[in-house]
């Protein structure tokens, strides 16, 4: 028997919490890219938040002692700070900027004190850097300055500022999200002196260059780039070095018609470590892995080809004798390394849980960025044991006040007896036996996976009283290559009865009400709703973000046309294949009202597709609203507009999956 005392305590701890509240995603933090000082004594972190009140977000530098104690703050600019990095030689501390208002440059801190001060001021920006081992210089990704580009301080009145130039275009790849119309601006690498503030452009073209990795003697720069002759055609990045003071052209080391990228040079010099793609013919569904060439060219060696699971971020041990990097595998992400020289593979830091960067010190020192189910990421420092030791606290206050649902996880067997991975997110106050309302949430990728890293959205849905179901269908990573590409050139099927299984799962469960079930995601997760309300009239309730139902619409106003081509064909050449596969071809069979959400500057699944949805559902009568993002491309990123999509999803479901609540519902659906 409970003691009284016992039950007493227990009222009072409840008493003193309360259920998640949307408002509370401006006082949830996401901590991010530890990195370890040269000593192994610092880690430097960022903390970024949304700013309910400016409606904006900012990011910030933190710095938090290796042992353990209070972090200190290095940046308080209203404008975000990103990627730090010491300096090899300890004495500085650089980020990213755009705190004087232009576009980010790097700025440096002396670790001795003072203020921080720009070091850069290349006109079209720095979008990466690395420092070199001699702390001389940076390794800096620039894109080209765009020389039609309006002055970003023009206060001249609209009368009296020139129209913008006509956009003319002649790429294959003509537009991407968040980048516009494409044109002849391409990223390069560039070599900045620290002390006589000079830079160097050491690669040029019509190519992208990208992910510079410095050679141990500075004398060297790796970088992937794909220099095919037409890169717009292919996906064939390769692995080049190119002498850091310039004078010569780079030379290809690792030459493959697979992908290759974020090379790194072993402590010796003599190695490079990249992560390779898979087959090109499988595209995304290709499992990538950790392959090492020599530097100074030659055949590549897979050291992971047999693991069948993604890779990516590769670091060599300090020593040479292992490369560290992250594995994705069945709804985790692991820490994991393999000998340099090949061998089995071994798990760092395993477990529940999904670790999203980490970094290595020069005496083994080990940290992670670490999340769980029940919080968001933090970083920890990791012992010779694979244990963990919490190095920062950012969000455990607040969550100390909430009361969080309980996550679990399920296998469900599929039509064809497929296992599928499954998380079921509870209500924090439901009571025992009842049948919920429930919600299936699918997610993007397609080539994407649910994990056990904490999700505001699975919450926000439970503390509103609903059983939140989320599966990884077949076409999930984390599963190997025969799982992922089960649904190539056949969206809609196998993964539509994998998502299926997930929910009957848990309404055998005695969880889920069967007659209360809604459906929901966005961008890829939006596509497989569309999907699922064309087939099955068993959900009262969707909600379609970012999505498309009419694929031959997106040929060229998307930013997938390579993609399309290597699934689908072309398609004129394929009707019949893009038609089969496209539900907009069953949309008269669809009776689930359908709330579609849409950014209106989205180039990736261009707004087109949700409007021409909406009209279809109008014309048939469906009960639908279709809310437009103004200036948002396809991540809703304005705080604002987050706040207004969470609400809008509680609003909708509540509408049409809880008794009586329809009228309330309509009455609190907020008005942008």
């Amino acid at each position: 028997m409970i003691a009284p005392a016992v039950l007493a305590f227990a009222t009072i701890a409840a008493a003193q919490t309360r259920s998640l509240r949307v408002d509370d995603m401006f006082a949830l933090k996401d901590v991010g890219d530890p990195r370890l000082s040269p000593d192994g004594a610092w880690v430097a972190y960022t903390v970024g938040g949304m700013d309910a009140k400016a409606d904006e977000s900012d990011t910030d530098v933190y710095l938090v002692p290796f042992s353990g104690r209070d972090p200190i703050r290095v940046t308080t600019s209203k404008k975000p700070e990103s990627s730090p990095r010491f300096s090899p030689d300890g004495r500085t501390l650089a980020f990213l900027s755009g705190r004087d208002g232009k576009k980010a440059q790097v700025w440096i801190l002396d670790r001795r004190g003072g203020e921080a001060v720009k070091l850069t001021d290349l006109k079209g920006g720095v979008s990466s850097f690395t420092w070199s081992p001699d702390s001389r210089r940076l390794a800096i990704v620039a894109p080209d300055p765009d020389p039609d580009a309006p002055e970003e301080a023009d206060d001249r009145p609209p009368a009296e500022k020139k129209p913008p130039r006509p956009i003319v275009i002649r790429r294959l790849q003509f537009k991407r999200d968040g980048q516009g119309y494409l044109r002849e601006l391409r990223n390069h690498i560039h070599v900045f002196d620290v002390q006589g503030k000079t830079s160097l452009q050491v690669s040029s073209g019509a190519y992208d260059d990208a992910a510079p990795a410095w050679s141990p003697d500075s004398q060297w720069i790796a970088f992937s780039s794909n220099r095919s002759p037409d890169p717009d055609a292919s996906r064939n990045s390769d692995i080049y070095v190119v002498a850091a003071g310039g004078g010569e052209p780079p030379r290809p080391v690792a030459a493959d018609p697979r992908s290759a990228a974020t090379p790194v040079f072993s402590p010796d010099g003599r190695t490079i470590a990249f992560v390779s793609g898979g087959d090109p013919q499988d595209m995304w569904y290709g499992t990538n892995h950790l392959a090492v060439v020599p530097a100074a060219g030659g055949d590549a060696t897979a050291l992971t080809a047999s693991l069948d699971r993604d890779v990516s971020r590769p670091r060599f041990s300090p020593d040479g004798r292992w490369i560290y990097f992250l594995l994705e595998e069945g709804g985790n992400s692991h820490l994991a390394r393999i000998p340099a020289a090949g061998g089995p593979v071994e798990r760092v830091v395993a477990g529940e849980r999904d670790i999203e960067a980490f970094d290595l010190g020069p005496k083994g020192e080990i940290v992670v960025l670490e999340g769980q189910l029940d919080r968001p990421a933090e970083v920890s420092a990791v012992d010779s044991g694979g244990r963990l030791r919490r190095l920062t606290h950012v969000n455990d206050e607040f969550l100390r006040g909430i009361r969080l649902g309980r996550v679990e996880r399920f296998k469900a067997k599929g039509a064809d007896g497929t296992i599928i991975d499954g998380f079921l997110t509870y209500p924090p106050d439901a009571p025992p036996g009842h049948k919920l309302p429930a919600v299936l949430r699918i997610h993007g990728g397609p080539v994407s996976q649910f994990s056990t890293r904490f999700s505001f959205e699975w919450q926000i849905l439970a503390a509103n009283g609903y059983a939140v179901i989320a599966g990884n269908p077949r076409g999930s990573s984390g599963y190997g290559l025969a799982f992922s590409r089960a649904i190539w050139a056949d969206w809609g099927n196998k993964d539509f009865d994998d998502v299926m299984a997930a929910v009957d799962h848990v309404v055998q469960m005695g969880v889920a009400d069967p007659e209360r079930l809604g459906v929901g995601g966005w961008s890829y997760g939006g596509i497989l709703t569309d999907n699922v309300i064309t087939r099955t009239g068993r959900f009262k309730a969707a909600i379609s973000g970012a999505s498309e139902a009419n694929y031959l619409s997106n040929y060229g106003t998307d930013h997938y046309q390579y993609e399309w081509e290597t699934e689908l064909g072309l398609p004129w050449r394929n009707v019949e294949r893009w038609v089969r596969m496209s539900p907009w071809f069953r949309v008269d069979k669809i009776t689930t009202p359908t709330l579609l959400m849409g950014g209106s500057e989205d180039m990736n699944v261009p707004l087109l597709n949700s409007e021409q949805l909406y009209q279809a559902l109008r014309r048939l009568g469906v009960p639908s609203e279709l809310v437009i993002y103004p200036g948002q491309t396809h991540g809703i990123r304005r705080p604002s507009y987050v706040k207004d999509r969470y609400e809008r999803y509680v609003a909708w479901y509540d509408k049409y999956l809880k008794a009586g609540a329809g009228a309330a519902a309509s009455a609190v659906v907020p008005t942008p």
